[in-house]
């Protein structure tokens, strides 16, 4: 069912048309994005939350993590992933960062491989603890992106010249953090430090 259009005067309709495009932009702009496009966002830096030195990291108690429940898997493990399963699973010395609600421990459920249990774990923040590899980038995976609306001077083809839209940017924002608590290198650590 097709809407007839009001009749309005000829500047009102002038403004309905720009009303019109800059919709029509904004909406080529959401069609546009991808998720290949807006995992190339830049990520916002943070600063971190934990500023520990060598000596007060060693002075501090070892907190060893171990999931909170588990719930078993029907699912049978693929062997052939197993030599993953053995690199993913090694503990590593991380500290954990909620960027989001500042200080409260991070909850959240990992399942790292088909036919492994699902584990919930609570992570203290600010402090350096050991947990297993896939734990501590289970973490370091934890982003979103922000679509914002920004005012631009858009040029346009026709004889009006140009006129103002708004176009969508996107950015990524780093919800939940790891980071590898010893600042010495280890040949053990790959190039993100886990």
């Amino acid at each position: 069912m097709q809407h007839k259009k009001p009749d309005v005067s000829s500047s009102a309709q002038k403004e309905l048309d720009k009303a019109d495009q800059q919709f029509q932009k904004f909406d080529q702009d959401v069609k546009t994005m991808t998720l290949d496009r807006m995992n190339e966002a830049p990520v916002l830096e943070t600063e971190p939350q934990t500023k520990l030195s060598q000596k007060e990291i060693s002075n501090l108690k070892q907190v060893y993590l171990k999931p909170k429940r588990t719930i078993s898997s029907r699912e049978k493990f693929n062997e052939s992933h197993r030599e993953d399963y053995n690199y993913a699973k090694e503990l590593v010395y991380f500290t954990a960062e909620n960027n989001e609600m500042i200080g409260q421990n991070i909850e959240l459920w990992t399942k790292p491989f088909p036919g492994m249990p699902a584990e919930e774990w609570d992570v203290p923040v600010n402090r350096p603890v050991w947990g297993p590899r896939y734990l501590a980038e289970r973490i370091k995976g934890c982003t979103y992106h922000r679509l914002s609306m920004e005012d631009n001077k858009i040029t346009g083809s026709d004889h009006m010249g140009s006129y103002t839209g708004t176009m969508v940017v996107d950015s990524t924002i780093q919800r939940l953090n790891a980071h590898p608590a010893s600042q010495r290198k280890s040949v053990f650590m790959g190039a993100s430090g886990f």
